[in-house]
């Protein structure tokens, strides 16, 4: 389309969303003009956070192979608290960098040709030639001709009230001072954690994220009608900021200490309905101009990229412009009005705290790909009761089985997880051949030098389980929040317990797995005390009402109530005789690529890998290790000379 296309492309604004799309317009070969209202290069704000979707848009407005390397700071960890310093979420994240705004926004410069920047260009209003803009006319009395015009102005868009009917913005409810501070003592405690105070009985918070090793943005949301503001002077908000939060935690002041507010802005939240397109004719809007969504979500930066991103793309794959601009619309639209309705979402949360439990508070962050699955679930024709316990080895050797069944059949089959109780504790026992914790060391020395799956039989000399019960009711606390976390979370204890050889019961490894699986901490704590316990208990009650004496049990269940039960360890031949009895239409086996295994779970032994490629362990070990060198995939060495493999991040 490059080599074409002779149209003269305007960009009015130079923020984010406008240099982005003029930057790759001009990389593709097109004609570009970048028109800025500021005398200079714009550079107001602070910092914000920024996902790895924005990341890898910047990455691709580079024409050089390297690796775009930005200041700022990966930030992995939200930390949401009461004043009285009482957790209430904390759990890891996908990573986002919180970058100060001079930085990215100096970056983008550096990229873009100055021969194509026009400053000090305020726009005011369009010459038409029938329906069509020609002509951008600036307040400075300066034209820009054009055959497209793309509107990036901002979130009190010029050029969106030239082509639509202004808005109806929501009122303003919330404002939202940010500043940034230089403390790098606070910063050493929780370099990579974002850290929140939302207050139990009023609409105000307080967040802070590092930015750098010395350097972190912080900002103030309160309900506006807390505090008279006359005036927006840097020693008036200060003062408004110390007496809001005087009964904040000691950190809060730390941070308000090391601030100087001179550079401090006060934002006034609003936003606007999506409108029912992005554009009129040959003028189209991006970035805030053509979406406004609420600061509580802080998608704002990577929307701005991505807008660019993906209209840019579209112009070069279109022939017409109709045709791009109608494209552009249809892939935004559903994602940023999910970002609009959390963003109210949560401001109304914020505003009317005493309707919300501490459970159902949002985690203020979202991705372009969270969006929502629009589409009806798959009606599952077939559901399988599994009973199971963390410390059972069975249940472990099943692993390669169960994934098996797992990625064969997902279309088919809905699996409920159910807790067994296999170890109340040794008192109560009620295994015949193993009687104590010794005997358990035998059994599993055995097992492991009959199967190809690793188990580490340590865990009984050097820290014995004393019950399965509280690893049982982690679990249980990990469903409430997520059930495939949940799964996840099982895996990880599973191997810590048979790969690893650790007692599964210590809090502080129930405790990391569980944040490493992308649970919120704070509320599985919460949970373990009362509501798992509850949920753990029928569990058990149901195992005796069904006559579960022995773990795995697997109850296969069809819509007319027929039902298949396989006890103990199974071959995945039987687990496919019942599923084809159940469903005779069923398709046949997909063969399974490196990749899609990978993608569908986090970590490998070599006979699960073997298992689901249908290879002979020898030559699944082959492969793999091929893979290794190449660099797909890394190793880990666990128990007697055993690996867990895992996909390289970069290729993630």
């Amino acid at each position: 389309m490059s080599k074409t296309d002779n149209r003269k492309y305007v960009v009015i604004g130079g923020g984010i969303a406008g240099v982005s799309l003029a930057i790759k317009l001009h990389l593709s070969g097109l004609n570009v003009v970048l028109c800025e209202r500021d005398k200079n290069i714009p550079l107001r704000g602070n910092a914000f956070l920024m996902h790895s979707d924005g990341l890898s848009t910047l990455q691709s407005l580079s024409d050089k192979n390297e690796e775009i390397i930005l200041p700022g700071k990966t930030i992995d960890t939200f930390l949401l608290k009461k004043p009285d310093d009482r957790e209430v979420k904390y759990l890891k994240m996908e990573p986002w960098q919180c970058i100060k705004r001079k930085d990215i926004v100096d970056h983008l410069y550096k990229i873009l040709p100055h021969s194509i920047l026009k400053c000090d260009r305020a726009f005011s209003h369009f010459e038409y030639k029938g329906k069509k803009a020609i002509k951008a006319v600036f307040k400075n009395g300066e034209t820009e001709s054009g055959d497209v015009f793309i509107g990036a102005d901002g979130a009190r868009s010029t050029v969106r009230e030239q082509i639509f009917e202004h808005p109806n913005y929501s009122p303003v409810e919330v404002r939202e001072v940010v500043g940034i501070a230089n403390n790098p003592k606070l910063i050493e405690e929780k370099p990579t954690t974002f850290n929140k105070y939302l207050s139990s009985d009023k609409g105000l918070s307080f967040g802070f994220i590092p930015t750098s090793e010395t350097e972190m943005v912080w900002f103030m949301q309160y309900d506006v009608r807390l505090y008279n503001l006359e005036n927006e002077s840097a020693e008036d908000l200060k003062k408004m900021c110390y007496e809001l939060l005087k009964h904040f935690p000691e950190n809060v002041k730390k941070v308000l200490d090391s601030s100087d507010f001179k550079d401090a802005y006060l934002w006034h939240a609003r936003d606007f309905d999506i409108l029912p397109t992005f554009h009129k004719n040959n003028v189209v809007l991006i970035g805030d101009a053509a979406h406004l969504a609420l600061p509580f979500t802080s998608a704002g930066t990577t929307n701005a990229l991505i807008d660019a991103k993906v209209l840019g793309d579209l112009i070069l794959e279109k022939q017409q412009t109709a045709a791009a601009f109608k494209a552009f619309y249809n892939k935004r639209v559903d994602i940023v009005r999910e970002h609009l309705e959390l963003g109210r979402e949560i401001k109304d949360s914020f505003l009317n705290h005493n309707y919300v439990s501490i459970d159902d508070i949002k985690v203020p962050l979202i991705t372009h790909q969270s969006i929502k699955n629009k589409t009806a679930p798959k009606y599952k024709k077939v559901n399988l009761l599994y009973f199971t316990d963390p410390i059972c080895s069975t249940c472990w050797l099943m692993q390669p089985q169960l994934r098996k069944l797992i990625i064969e059949y997902s279309d088919y089959l809905e699996i409920d997880y159910c807790m067994g109780g296999l170890l109340p504790s040794w008192e109560n026992y009620p295994g015949k051949t193993i009687r104590n914790k010794d005997d358990a060391y035998k059994y599993w020395e055995s097992l492991s030098s009959d199967f190809a799956m690793p188990i580490n039989p340590d865990v009984w000399k050097k820290d014995p389980l004393m019950s399965s019960f509280p690893p049982s009711i982690a679990f249980k606390a990990a469903q409430i929040q997520d059930r495939e976390k949940a799964i996840v979370f099982l895996r990880r204890l599973n191997e810590q317990l048979f790969v690893k050889g650790n007692n599964i019961s210590n809090n502080e490894i129930i405790i990391d797995e569980a944040y490493e699986s992308g649970l919120d901490i704070a509320r599985l704590l919460r949970d373990i005390k009362e509501k798992a316990k509850e949920l753990f208990e029928e569990d058990l009650k149901l195992a005796s009402e069904l006559y579960v004496k022995s773990m795995p049990t697997f109850i296969f269940t069809d819509r007319f109530d027929n039902s298949v039960v396989l006890k103990g360890l199974q071959s995945f031949d039987a687990f496919a005789k019942v599923m084809k009895s159940f469903v005779p239409e069923i398709a046949d086996l997909k063969k399974q690529t490196l990749k899609s295994i990978f993608n569908k779970y986090d970590s490998l032994t070599s006979i699960e890998y073997a298992f689901l490629r249908d290879l002979s362990l020898e030559n699944a070990e082959k492969e793999l290790e091929k893979n290794y060198k190449k660099g797909i995939v890394d190793k880990k060495k666990v128990f007697d000379e055993r690996i867990l493999w895992v996909l390289n991040k970069t290729e993630r």
